[in-house]
């Protein structure tokens, strides 16, 4: 796809999703680095310029949204996609004032994350 460009970053704690999105997205050619919580993505000093975040919202230590905002303190303007086993009007309320673009609800089906994921990739910095 022209224009588009980026890596797609995966913070979930649970290891059987980060390997088969990383799976799924290798697939359709989408570069990816995977973290298995928040922790891990905020201690990365080599955070890319481009590319997009795809974050869990339940995880130990602070949730979807907390990263996310930890990350926008940080300087870290990639857009997020957030995704949890239930979403509620709450949740989407709170993830658009958190500046999240999309709330996808598990499981991901019918191509809903790589279409957001190509969307955010394609979206000038």
């Amino acid at each position: 796809m022209p224009g588009m460009s980026g890596t797609v970053l995966i913070v979930d704690d649970d290891a059987a999703v980060r390997s088969a999105l990383k799976f799924a997205l290798e697939v359709e050619g989408l570069d990816v680095r995977l973290y298995d919580g928040p922790v891990a993505v905020l201690a990365d000093a080599s955070l890319p310029d481009r590319g997009c975040l795809v974050i869990d919202y339940r995880m130990p230590v602070m949730d979807g949204l907390q990263l996310t905002d930890q990350l926008r303190a940080r300087n870290v303007e990639l857009p997020v996609i957030l995704i949890t086993g239930r979403v509620s009007d709450d949740l989407r309320r709170r993830a658009v004032k958190s500046g999240i673009r999309q709330v996808l609800e598990k499981p991901l089906l019918n191509g809903t994350l790589v279409e957001g994921i190509r969307s955010a990739l394609a979206t000038p910095a």
